[in-house]
């Protein structure tokens, strides 16, 4: 037997670790199954070279629960080591490599953002373990050795009666960890950090039926007598998950079922998937999900899986996956991410730029082809895909770029363009007298429904464009599109929104048209509307309220964020009131004498228009429909 000091200068190092990692405690049993696992893959490979000459077999790692010895094992049929190694490995490289992690980090503490502590390996046992032992037996043909460590820089290495290859390593579970004594906490660590190890890992056993071979039981009408119970190793992970596949292997129903291994609690259908696979200049392998997402923005992120060689490291992908995508769900394996790195410096890594380049190009090119191949398909998917996308082309250059050969523009009566097909589709009508084409839009079909039925009477296309991001967009598209303008169709009278050449001729004159816009603008509020008179069709509706194209925008802007001019968000609101001067009822307010029923036309008009705008609302209304009642009884 050998005692020794573990060559460390800082005097004790285990109270610094539990420390500096408490907060991430949970995290040993993740590093200690990924030793295992290493040491497992890297037996295997020896053994496919011919350097070691042992049967692999079918390794496992096991994890076991000693609750009344206040033990947790963890064992595997891996490389092992031999007296030398453990010299090395753990006594020198493991705590040399601890203190460099602690001299580095300790000033920033929990906060410093490290996403990963891979390489901290082996000590990490410490944050949970007053003693650790590892009792290990090297696939070479040498003694086995059990070394043994309180905590203290102080350790003992003596021979073991291990005959089998591998190592075994056992936590003495400090007072204040004893929840890792209990299975359910085990389970849940397993499930989260290592549901997907490349290695089968056993937690205890099950019960499973299985069918008896013939002979062994007697013919019966008791179907139940065919099958017989038997004791199995409860593996708790899929060493072969789908994103380890290539996407030839896979059928539709096998990204379904992985869907649902991942998100167990989902119960909707993904409606498509990305197959990730690249490993020129770097590597990098998953699948990301497109869930129905409809138009909102608050929709919960962070339900993208990073992995590191089937390893779980953390669900906030930030910086490696570009942001418009984090609303995806799914699954992203990389050895070739930097995870000792604070955030910030992370989204400045090169390699990670390049990682976060290409998955934006490979999404686009998937939309491309899935539009391509089928687009009505695709047309259906739109309004549950369409928030990602937008927000993908206000956010992403990259994906701006390729994005006008799928993304769709809906129109009201569910007809569908990309940007071109609208341009080419809407010029012959919709182009005004300047040149400029005009694309109507709704913001909401029901609200927006007088205003929609004029423009459609003049044979105008109008789209449905309803995301909360719509008015960045446009604005971006309009800066990169010259002669072509969005505009909602309830912001103008429709003569004034695509001005043609011809123009009707008032019936009033202009002094009549003087006199009634002072009659008009002493009984509608200055503070909220702005009175604008107009020759129109006599047919059209006597007031019109509208919002001006501009201000609504920049208010909307303003209060969805990222843009608009500033405090517009806090503006009033602003109308214009259009009264069409050929219409009956413009003459007749004008025409009447007496204030009183002058005053009550004019309100009974503004309050219709204001209710067709939805704008009529609590105390008008109730006022409103009181008058009306007096009208018509």
């Amino acid at each position: 037997m050998a005692t020794g000091q573990i060559n460390v200068s800082v005097e004790n190092i285990f109270p610094l670790i539990k420390k500096f990692l408490y907060s991430d405690h949970e995290i040993f049993l993740r590093e200690l199954i990924s030793n295992g696992t290493d040491a497992t893959l890297k037996l295997k490979h020896l053994t496919n070279v011919g350097d070691a000459k042992v049967e692999y077999g079918n390794p496992i790692i096991e994890v076991k629960i000693d609750k009344e010895g206040k033990k947790l094992h963890i064992i595997d049929q891996g490389l092992g080591m031999t007296a030398d190694e453990v010299e090395k490995y753990i006594n020198q490289i493991a705590f040399s490599g601890a203190e460099e992690f602690l001299e580095k980090y300790k000033d920033s503490a929990k906060d410093s953002g490290i996403i990963g502590h891979f390489g901290l390996g082996f000590y990490s046992a410490f944050m949970v373990a007053s003693k650790v032992e590892i009792i290990t037996k090297s696939y070479k043909d040498e003694p086995s050795v059990h070394w043994i460590c309180d905590g203290s820089p102080e350790f003992t290495l003596e021979p073991s009666d291990k005959t089998t290859r591998g190592t075994e390593v056992i936590l003495h579970i400090a007072e204040d960890s004893l929840e890792f004594l209990e299975d359910y906490k085990i389970k849940e660590l397993l499930n989260r950090y290592n549901k997907f190890m490349p290695i089968p890992i056993k937690f205890g056993t099950r019960k499973e039926k299985i069918e008896q071979k013939k002979g062994e039981f007697v013919e019966s009408e008791n179907k139940e007598e065919i099958f017989t119970e038997v004791e199995v190793d409860n593996i708790i992970n899929n060493p072969n998950p789908a994103w380890t596949k290539l996407p030839t292997e896979l059928t539709d129903e096998d990204y379904k079922s992985f869907y649902h291994e991942l998100y167990p609690m989902q119960f909707e259908e993904p409606l498509f998937q990305i197959h990730l696979n690249v490993d020129y200049p770097f590597n990098l392998t998953g699948i990301l999900y497109f869930p129905k997402l409809g138009s909102d923005l608050q929709i919960q992120k962070d339900k993208i899986q990073l992995y590191q060689n089937q390893v779980y490291v953390t669900d906030n992908v930030e910086g490696i996956v570009p942001e418009f995508l984090t609303m995806l769900k799914g699954v992203i394996d990389s050895p070739d991410i930097p995870l000792n790195v604070s955030r910030s410096s992370l989204q400045s890594d090169a390699a990670v730029k390049k990682i976060s380049n290409y998955i934006t190009r490979k999404v686009a090119d998937k939309l491309k082809s899935l539009f391509t191949e089928n687009r009505e398909e695709f047309e259906k998917k739109w309004n549950d895909i369409k928030i990602v996308l937008e927000y993908g082309m206000l956010s992403e250059e990259k994906f701006y770029e390729k994005a006008g050969a799928f993304v769709l523009f809906p129109t009201v009566d569910d007809k569908y363009y990309t940007l071109d097909e609208l341009k080419e589709n809407l010029k012959e009508t919709q182009t005004d007298k300047d040149g400029k084409l005009v694309v109507l839009y709704a913001g909401n079909k029901e609200a927006q429904h007088s205003y929609i039925e004029i423009a459609k009477e003049k044979g105008y296309e109008i789209l449905l464009l309803d995301s909360p991001i719509i008015p960045h967009l446009i604005q971006k598209i309009e800066g990169d599109n010259q002669n072509l303008t969005f505009v909602r169709v309830d912001s103008d009278h429709i003569d004034n929104l695509i001005k043609k050449e011809e123009t009707t001729i008032s019936k009033l004159s202009d002094e009549e048209k003087e006199s009634l816009k002072t009659v008009l603008e002493g009984f509608v509020p200055k503070q909220k509307y702005s009175v604008q008179l107009e020759a129109m069709d006599s047919q059209a509706a006597p007031f019109i309220i509208t919002q001006p194209e501009f201000m609504r925008r920049m208010k909307e802007m303003s209060q969805s964020g990222g843009g608009g001019m500033f405090g517009m968000g806090n503006m009033p609101e602003m109308y214009n009131l259009v009264v069409n001067t050929n219409s009956d009822l413009a003459s007749n307010i004008l025409n009447t004498e007496d204030k009183t029923t002058q005053e009550g036309l004019v309100k009974q008009a503004l309050d219709l228009a204001k209710l067709s705008q939805n704008l009529l609302k609590g105390e008008e209304l109730t006022a409103f429909v009181k008058r009306s009642f007096e009208m018509i009884k």
